[in-house]
Formats: C-alpha cells, sequence, structure tokens
C-alpha cells in the first residue's frame, strides 16, 4: 500500500465525487495529496479529514479555467510540498451546475465556451503551470480525465463530448513533447459512474440502457477508478505514455 509513498500529486475538483474518491486512494498509497477545487470549504474538509488518518494533504481553492489560479495552486503545492511529481486534471463540468442536454444546435453558446473553458482550457492550463517544475526534475506524471462517451458518440452533450474528446488529444501531444523529459501524460475515460447518476435525476431507463450494455453488469462507483490513477501515477507505468484507459465494465472496447 506504499507504492506512491512520498509523492505530491494535485488533484482538481478533488473535493467531490469522483476526485475525492482519487485522492483518499492516492493518500491511502502514501501520496501527499493537494486537493484543488472551485469549492474551497469541500476542499479543506476533506484535506481535514485526511490529515486526521495521518495523511499529508493541501487544500487549495482553485478555479481552473483562469491562468493566476492554476499558477496559485502550483506555488502553494511547491511551497508546501517541495516538488510536484503528480497531477490529476479530473476538474470539469457536467453536473455542477448542470449542463442543457439538448440537441446541439441549441446548445447556448456561453454554454458551450463554458465547457471548454473548464473541460479543456483548463488541462491545458494546469499542465502549463505544473510542467516546468516536472522538467526541473525530469520526471512528473500527468493524468487527464476524458470520458467513455467519446468513444460511443453520446447524444444531447456535444459540447461535453467535444471537450473529452479534445482531452485525448491534447493528451496525446503532450506525451509526444514532453516524453524527453520522462513525462508520462495519460487519461482515462470512466464510463458512467453512480456520482454523476446521484445528480442526474429522471434518467433512470438510460442508465439501466447503458448498465446493459457492460459487459460487467453492474454499476460503476468512484471507487472503481482509483486503480487506474494509482498506476498512472506509480512506477509501474514509467514506460507507458500517450494511452487512454477506458474505465468502463466493457461498455466500449479498442
Amino acid at each position: 500500500m506504499d507504492r506512491l509513498r512520498d509523492r505530491v500529486i494535485i488533484v482538481t475538483g478533488g473535493a467531490h465525487g469522483i476526485g475525492r474518491a482519487y485522492c483518499e486512494g492516492l493518500s491511502a498509497e502514501g501520496a501527499r495529496v493537494v486537493v484543488a477545487d472551485l469549492d474551497g470549504p469541500a476542499a479543506e474538509e476533506l484535506a481535514r479529514a485526511l490529515g486526521k488518518n495521518g495523511q499529508d494533504a493541501l487544500a487549495v481553492t482553485t478555479d481552473v479555467s483562469q491562468p493566476e489560479a492554476t499558477e496559485r495552486m502550483t506555488a502553494a503545492a511547491v511551497e508546501r510540498f517541495g516538488r510536484i511529481d503528480g497531477l490529476i486534471n479530473n476538474a470539469a463540468l457536467f453536473q455542477r451546475p448542470a449542463m442543457s442536454r439538448v440537441p446541439f444546435e441549441r446548445i447556448p453558446l456561453e454554454e458551450w465556451d463554458r465547457l471548454m473553458a473548464v473541460n479543456l482550457r483548463g488541462i491545458f492550463l494546469c499542465c502549463r503551470a505544473v510542467v516546468p517544475h516536472m522538467k526541473q526534475r525530469r520526471h512528473g506524471k500527468i493524468v487527464n480525465i476524458s470520458s467513455g462517451t467519446v468513444f460511443y458518440g453520446a447524444t444531447l452533450a456535444a459540447h461535453y463530448v467535444a471537450s473529452k474528446a479534445g482531452v485525448i488529444g491534447l493528451t496525446r501531444s503532450l506525451a509526444r513533447e514532453l516524453g524527453e523529459y520522462d513525462i508520462n501524460v495519460n487519461a482515462i475515460a470512466p464510463g458512467l459512474t453512480i456520482s454523476m447518476d446521484e445528480v442526474e435525476p429522471g434518467r433512470d431507463a438510460l442508465n439501466r440502457q447503458r448498465l446493459q450494455a457492460r459487459s460487467l453488469k453492474r454499476t460503476e462507483h468512484p471507487q472503481d477508478l482509483v486503480g487506474a490513477a494509482v498506476f498512472l501515477c506509480s512506477a509501474d507505468s514509467d514506460f507507458i505514455t500517450g494511452q487512454t484507459l477506458v474505465v468502463d465494465g466493457g461498455a466500449q472496447m479498442h
């Protein structure tokens, strides 16, 4: 249970849902976690909870769509821990706040721009802020969170799917560009998880349909994604980069 002992890992969107599960799972493996979230009080609560369990954690209020905020997040991590070993770009707009589920031509332009600002530009900004520190040490693990919706082209969510498809393209480009510095850049594509279901009322029939499309006939929980994140942040994945690991119970196969 010490695969990440003393590694410093930033998790954006780390205070809730899947992000919280990442923080708890990484901490259990010995990592020092930076909980970066727009919801500052929730980030502080999680950092305190991890501290009570003897795990070192730092909370930083962060809006990933703003360059100044990502720079402050990075500076706080370096000031507290002296380095950054990993970055999990988990922050995204999906149901907080709820996005419109309408045909693509009816998506409000401002909503399209807001999703792109957080889901794609936010990853670009976080990487831009953190990578110089990784380059100095010639080591780093970046894990970008995409979505299984990319592979089956979910309808009535064109802006979300497009933003998450962009994450995969950015992941591959950065993997090529940063490989000479021994920085690994990979992506995880989750399926629909229970944390999403809980804030998505009225979609029970669709959720049951998606469950039946899986090879593993059960709901997906945030904890189902933790192993992939730990693996991609650990030395076990040192020769893996530019890849997208789909964690969805076998709904999509590549």
